[in-house]
Order: structure tokens, then sequence, then C-alpha cells
């Protein structure tokens, strides 16, 4: 619209003093003509804008114009320009409003303040995603933001993990929440708080009923509970394991939702050099144990909670780097993955 075009040239002029008439149009994505017809509408409003011609010319307003200041500090502003860099907002369909905010922020801050509200957004970066996440599907979060914003209930068709056909439930939405790159909807299914991933909303419909949210509730507590019940699950299979020293760093990130306390080495401290602040039990498999092989220096022990027994089997990816200790039947698990994996191989060995 004009109007959001003439406040965004007054705005940049505010916060750059000069800039080109050829800047301008590539920021606005307008013609150079356009921009100089823009400036007249400005002028012939009581702007006090001019255009300099020649090499080092350009577009600006008179010394000593300004519009209301918005009184942030400092502080506030870093916060408002590194909220920028979340990412959040291209999901949402929000990258270009977001820009065309902070350039209203920055020209409404005081001269002083500008150059930490800039260092902040070019110094500070946040990246939401895992690392190795692999490739994300992709959401369409567009329903399910008109949903949460016209407070309507929404109808959706689902895929649970694991599953291959779709279910239809009727909810009422409290937000959206995005938690490691991956977007959630919050909702109340039937008056109880339910979770779904946002990529495995196959189709949504809004409907004309009103949402029906428990009363008192907001989304961060919805939320909160939800994210409770995903991670206070029981776990009822404890696992000991010794892994090689020099794969322990990559598998404390990997197995991180598992462990159930700081890795052990054979000196009765944690692998980050702390006392142990154990019942003063030799933490080092018994003799007799898994392979004959003492843990020595180069091992270090884990131990670990799974809901089931077969969900040892994560396990397997670390080879022969990492050796189950205890239970007895997480050995026989992993034994048993680990011959299935030999024989699928064994097929394509080439014979003696």
């Amino acid at each position: 619209m004009k109007a959001d075009r003439l406040l965004s040239i007054l705005l940049l002029l505010q916060t750059r003093g000069r800039v080109p008439a050829g800047e301008l149009a590539e920021r606005l994505e307008v013609s150079t003509r356009t921009v100089y017809r823009d400036i007249e509408s400005l002028s012939a409003s009581g702007v006090p804008v001019y255009a300099e011609r020649g090499r080092h010319g350009g577009i600006a307003l008179l010394p000593g114009f300004r519009t209301d200041v918005t009184g942030l500090t400092t502080d506030e502003a870093r916060a408002l320009f590194i909220l920028a860099a979340q990412g959040a907002h291209a999901a949402l369909g929000l990258d270009e409003a977001l820009g065309s905010a902070l350039r209203k922020v920055m020209a409404a801050l005081p001269a002083p303040h500008r150059p930490a509200a800039e260092l902040a957004g070019s110094r500070i970066l946040v990246d939401p995603d895992r690392w190795m996440g692999g490739p994300r599907p992709a959401v369409d979060l567009g329903i399910l933001h008109t949903a949460v914003f016209t407070d309507l209930r929404l109808r959706i068709r689902y895929r649970h993990s694991g599953e291959t056909r779709l279910r239809t439930y009727t909810v009422d939405p409290y937000g959206l929440v995005a938690k490691a790159g991956t977007w959630y909807l919050v909702t109340d299914r039937r008056g109880r708080p339910q979770l779904f991933r946002a990529d495995r909303v196959a189709s949504a419909t809004l409907t004309d009923v009103p949402v029906r949210r428990r009363a008192g509730v907001a989304l961060a507590e919805v939320w909160q509970q939800l994210r409770r019940q995903v991670e206070d699950r029981p776990a009822d299979v404890r696992v000991t394991a010794r892994i090689r020293r020099d794969r322990l760093d990559l598998a404390v990130r990997i197995l991180g939702g598992a462990l159930t306390g700081p890795p052990r080495t054979g000196d009765g401290e944690d692998a980050r050099g702390e006392a142990g602040a154990g019942n003063g039990e030799d933490p080092r498999p018994k003799a007799g144990t898994g392979n004959g092989k003492g843990t020595g220096d180069d091992w270090a022990t884990l131990d670990l909670a799974y809901p089931v027994l077969p969900a040892v089997r994560q396990l397997l990816q670390f080879g022969d780097s990492l050796e189950v200790l205890d239970p007895p039947e997480a050995r026989r698990v992993m034994a048993e993955a680990a011959a299935a994996l030999t024989a699928v191989y064994a097929a394509d060995a080439p014979s003696a």
C-alpha cells in the first residue's frame, strides 16, 4: 500500500540520513520513478524532504526533523533486534512485516542507541535447528495460524508417529509453539490437553463454532502440562553401558534424553572431572561382565533409562564403541538385533 511505502521511506531517511533514490527503490521493490512520486507526496503533506542530484546526492530530510521517539532503552532495542534472528517469522509469513517493524523501531530510537541495536542484530544469531537434523518436511501454518487468532474450532486430519492412516479430530486451539525448529499445535480435545505436530497435519478446516477453552487457562500453562507428559514418561528399563572415551561427547549429545546422570570414568569421577556423588562403590564393570575386558582409562560408564526394552537398540549406532553391560535382557536384545543385521549384510558378503 502507498501509505505503508511512504512511512517506510520516511523511517529509512530518518535512520540513514541521505539515501540514493535507487537504493530506496530496491528496498521497497518499486521503480525509481515511483520513489520520486512518493517524495513529492511526502513533501506535499508537510514532511521536509528534498532531493540532491549528483554523484553523492540522494534523498534526505531537513536536519532536526524526527518522528516521535518510543523511549526504548539500549537493552530493549538489543532484545528486539536479536528477536529478529530467531527464524519463527518466516514460517508464519511475517518476515516482511518484521523487517518493516524493525525499520520503524530503528527510526524511532534515539541516535545514541542505534549502534547497539544494529550491532546486536549482526553479532547474535539464533539457529533453532539441531545439528544433523536432516531436511524438515514443509509445514503450512496458514490455517493453524488463522484458527489460533480467530478463536474458532479446528477440524484436522492427522497422522500419528508410526502410523500410515489419518485420523480426524475436532480441537480447540490455544496456540502454536516452536520448539527446537519444530512447530506444534497446542489444543484441548474434549476438554483435555492434546499436542499435535504441525508437520503431521495432513489437512485442516476451520469450523464456524467458537473455540471452547478451559476458563482461566493460558497457552503457556497448557504447553507446560503437555511438555511434562512427554518428558516425564516412565522409564522403567535401567541400562548400564560402557563407551569409549573418544565417542563420549557424541554419545552425550545423541543420548541426552536417556541419560540419568553424568557419564562416569573408572576412577570414580564423572566424565567432566567432578568427584562422583555415589555411594562409594566402584563404578567399573565387575569381573566377568561383558567381554571380560577392563574398562581402563579409555572407557566411560553410562547410566540410561528407557520406557521399553526394545528401545535399547538405539545404542547400536555406536557399533563396537559401546557395550551394554546390564541388565542381561538388554544385552540379549542387542545381540539379537546385531545378529539380524549381520544376516542382512552377510547375504552380500563375498564367499571365501
